[in-house]
């Protein structure tokens, strides 16, 4: 398969004429499977999607092997796991990066990552990805940030858990190293999210304040959310992507499947489309409905000479008589001329 999509760089240039980049993040769904991340990738591309990510990473360049408590997740649905037990499993190896990048681009997709240290930019800078994403955890990895901005390509930027204060210092930092066009989504960082904690009128807000793209990286089942932040300006827009959330991948719980991916799609197509432009010119089809709206007619027959009354004439449909705005200047006046019922009222009707 085959196909050109729109990305939201030019030339390494943010285009936001460009449609919503939708992009399917793969994550740790592959389940250790070379193969079954392949399946994802055809599977995303079919579904609809601009893009898909991985994220670069080994348990070693995360975190530590450590019993200590402070090491054990609290709180979600990774409960009472190690940060280093649970990357281990979830981890792409990295040798699989090569051949999912040739097999996406095959299929007409942009191929590109999360790094999560510095030699994970290095790696995939010799794969020549052409933008990078920065996890909502890595937002505050001021040094992280340092060296992906170094690459010159853009950056987007996920704002889950972050103060005004850090999103400010990070786009401060991403522009003072020389990233190219940053893009900041909105994002919760719970697993799933609340539609109720989305907060999605940040969105237009975000991009104004910091003078850049903005989308959503989105961690809610369904795509209701989805579809309201492309109507609220998200020119992104990320989910977590799977083949069955009974595979039990690491995110699998809170991830779409290819069926509703492709339904979410095609709706944010068809909202782009609805969303148009400001025009209050008329279409071709209502140029044709405008002949239906209302104008005066004779609803009952009139002799030439009688005085015309409100038994007369009336406002209805369609639209071929006079203007309705004239009915009292045609009231109280003579036909000119017999008036059979269902005409038209003309101005030369009248005496």
């Amino acid at each position: 398969m085959n196909r050109q999509v729109q990305t939201p760089f030019s030339q390494n240039q943010y285009d936001a004429r460009k449609a919503v980049f939708i992009v399917a993040e793969l994550s740790g769904n592959h389940n250790q499977s070379l193969e079954r991340a392949m399946e994802l990738v055809r599977a995303a591309a079919e579904a609809g999607a601009d893009a898909v990510k991985l994220q670069t990473y080994t348990a070693d360049t995360v975190t530590i092997q450590c019993q200590n408590p402070l090491f054990v997740i609290d709180g979600t649905i990774w409960n009472g796991r190690t940060f280093y037990d649970l990357y281990a499993e979830a981890f792409t190896p990295w040798e699989w990066h090569a051949p999912l990048q040739a097999y996406a681009r095959e299929l007409g997709l942009v191929f590109f990552s999360t790094p999560f240290d510095f030699t994970a930019v290095d790696f995939l800078e010799e794969l020549q990805v052409p933008l990078y994403k920065i996890a909502s955890f890595e937002l505050v990895d001021i040094p992280l940030l340092q060296k992906t901005a170094s690459t010159g390509k853009p950056v987007i930027v996920s704002t889950g858990m972050a103060s005004l204060a850090e999103i400010d210092e990070a786009v401060t930092t991403l522009r003072a190293h020389g990233a190219g066009p940053i893009t900041l989504l909105k994002c919760t960082s719970s697993y799933p999210a609340p539609a109720e904690d989305a907060n999605l009128r940040t969105i237009p807000v975000m991009a104004q304040a910091f003078d850049c793209a903005a989308g959503l990286s989105d961690h809610t089942m369904g795509s209701a959310v989805a579809i309201a932040a492309v109507t609220l300006g998200a020119e992104v827009v990320e989910k977590h992507f799977t083949l069955s959330r009974r595979d039990g991948g690491p995110d699998d719980s809170f991830s779409m499947e290819p069926d509703e991916f492709a339904r979410m799609v095609k709706d944010i197509r068809q909202v782009e489309c609805a969303l148009g432009k400001v025009s209050f010119a008329l279409t071709p089809k209502e140029h044709v409905s405008k002949t239906h709206r209302r104008s005066l007619f004779a609803v009952e027959n009139i002799k030439a000479g009688e005085r015309i009354t409100e038994t007369h004439v009336r406002s209805i449909r369609p639209g071929h008589g006079m203007h309705t705005r004239h009915l009292p200047e045609v009231l109280g006046r003579k036909a000119a001329r017999d008036i059979q019922r269902g005409e038209p009222m003309q101005w030369d009707m009248l005496g």
